[in-house]
């Protein structure tokens, strides 16, 4: 009979290596970011320090860090701000300071998963409503929930939000 001990042991180091996979990774590029003196090691050091700050206000509750979800989930909020700094700048007439924004934007996504194009995310809400049997707009939060649960960091939700009213309104 195995012991449970060690089964639970395996599990949670399996764990710790699957969340600590995109952070080695990340890691590993501010390594080679800094012995290549690349213009891209800035924008690193902002990622580690945004896991950082994550994973000390996790920690009461969580002493192996954030996981990967968490982490793919505050790099897409990175690239929103720096989104929304770039439209500022631009209206501000400072192209300088909306291409260090941009360049950041760059590295960034590196680490984000593939997004789907307009027309995979439109299948896919098809295809959700029809496994949802949604038919108006009052099933719209249906729709988004099975969304984000099945795509979560693969599509933009603020576009996918207008494509689902539009196929069911």
């Amino acid at each position: 009979m195995a012991n449970p001990i060690w089964s639970d042991l395996s599990t949670i180091l399996q764990t710790i290596g699957m969340a600590a996979m995109l952070r080695q990774r990340i890691n590993d590029d501010v390594k080679t970011a800094m012995k290549a003196k690349d213009e891209a090691l800035s924008a690193l050091r902002l990622i580690t320090s945004a896991i950082k700050d994550k994973d000390i206000a996790a920690r009461p509750g969580n002493m192996n860090g954030v996981s990967d979800a968490e982490i793919i989930d505050m790099l897409q909020k990175m690239v929103r701000q720096r989104q929304e700094s770039i439209e500022m700048y631009t209206k501000g007439n400072r192209p300088e300071l909306a291409a260090k924004e941009q360049a950041e934007i760059a590295v960034i996504q590196r680490y984000l998963p593939q997004q789907m194009t307009e027309a995979e995310t439109q299948a896919a809400i098809a295809a959700i409503i029809a496994e949802t049997g949604a038919s108006s707009i009052k099933d719209m939060g249906k729709v988004m929930g099975a969304l984000k649960e099945r795509f979560a960091g693969q599509v933009d939700f603020a576009k996918a939000g207008v494509l689902v009213k539009a196929q069911l309104g």
